[in-house]
């Protein structure tokens, strides 16, 4: 048994503890949650800062650890895309050890799970060996060609088959993007799931992405042509890429929005009417290294969404720490609070991976892991703002 104390501990799911002492067993698991003056000193471990839960990391590709710092920061998303795919032949021992390193990386700052997209089985031995609890995500794209739809989906299908869904894991088929997947591969992938599945898909990254959506025009097209892939059949549909995505995704299913840079007010009150079971992930940092911008979190604040935080993968980014993108979030868009920013990075995230009854809030019966934080003396995150791994 442990009994750990800071000045405060934020169990999330109910208010602060000022010098809160958190109970657990030898496993981690959460017994009780007291105040320091129900103990003797002596059977404390007393901690300067504040304990919070493990973080959920909702958006990473951790199949992608061998490409950091190989593709040029401040592009756009398309000569980032364009640049990821000249990277295909490198050593397979190399992409072993930056994925085992990478995994390492995550459970040091702090991450308890992560959801994981996988186009192939590269992660799926660190996976099943892992201090971290991995949610994967395995996706297609058919490049809007409903003639390829089945190709596609019998190319995948043993990707997902090889993925591991024991030991607290799980699995998904997920399509990419609404600008690489055809109504006939929706359907493909939907088939594959149970209602309870997460299902996520990449957002409104680029103002491209709206516009070919709405009238066929910017600079996807000009990408389609540079890859010899025809639009002939492709039809805009006059609105935002999102209305396409809901069009074909499944509403009883978790569904997981990822990025969301250009998503507006009308597009996430759009997705709560078709759904309650939306989330949406935000990776500030990512954003940063492709497209120098952020999402207007103002529009996710003022509709009562539930914001989740990822990393995505180390080809867009400086590291894999949900630490890292909440400093980020509350250095560029202040006005987030330090527990709006907590939750997002906790138990909305474990609940979008349907995790939450063990993860995401210390609550009795969970094990959710523990981190310590140092914050500002005015409660908020900072430069210098630390992160220590407790369990």
């Amino acid at each position: 048994m442990r009994k750990i104390t800071a000045d405060q501990v934020f169990p999330v799911s109910s208010p602060p503890v000022e010098q809160g002492v958190v109970i657990t067993d030898d496993k981690g698991t959460i017994l009780a949650i007291e105040r320091r003056d129900q103990h003797d000193p002596a059977s404390l471990e007393v901690l300067p800062g504040v304990i919070v839960p493990g973080f959920v990391n909702t958006h990473c590709h951790l199949e992608l650890s061998h490409m950091r710092g190989r593709v040029d920061t401040g592009t756009g998303l398309l000569p980032f895309l364009k640049s990821v795919v000249q990277f295909r032949n490198i050593d397979e021992a190399e992409i072993q050890e930056a994925i085992r390193r990478a995994d390492e990386e995550m459970y040091e700052a702090g991450i308890v799970a992560v959801g994981d997209i996988s186009n192939k089985l590269d992660t799926a031995a660190v996976k099943a060996g892992s201090r971290i609890r991995y949610y994967t995500f395995v996706e297609m794209f058919d490049f809007l060609s409903d003639a390829a739809a089945e190709r596609t989906f019998q190319q995948y299908l043993p990707v997902f088959e090889g993925q591991s869904a024991e030991g607290g894991n799980r699995k998904s088929a997920v399509p990419h993007a609404p600008y690489t997947v055809s109504k006939e591969l929706f359907g493909r992938i939907a088939s594959l799931n149970a209602a309870e599945a997460t299902v996520s898909i990449h957002n409104q990254e680029t103002p491209h992405e709206d516009a070919l959506f709405r009238h066929k025009t910017g600079d996807f097209v000009a990408f389609y042509e540079h890859f010899g892939i025809p639009l002939d059949t492709f039809q805009p549909t006059g609105r935002n890429s999102i209305h396409y995505a809901l069009a074909h995704l499944n509403p009883r299913n978790r569904n997981l929005f990822v990025h969301n840079t250009l998503t507006d007010a009308d597009d996430i009150r759009a997705a709560h009417a078709w759904s309650d079971r939306v989330f949406w992930a935000t990776c500030p940092n990512a954003n940063l290294y492709i497209e120098n911008s952020l999402p207007n979190y103002r529009h996710f604040l003022e509709q009562g969404a539930k914001m989740t935080i990822g990393t995505d993968s180390l080809t867009s980014n400086w590291q894999l720490s949900v630490w890292e993108e909440m400093k980020t979030i509350a250095r560029f868009q202040s006005y987030v609070p330090f527990e709006m920013l907590l939750r997002w990075a906790t138990l909305n995230g474990a609940e979008a991976l349907g995790f939450e009854e063990e993860l995401g809030s210390i609550e009795p019966g969970k094990t959710p892991g523990l981190n310590l934080l140092s914050l500002s003396p005015d409660g908020r995150l900072g430069p210098g703002s630390t992160l220590r791994r407790l369990m």
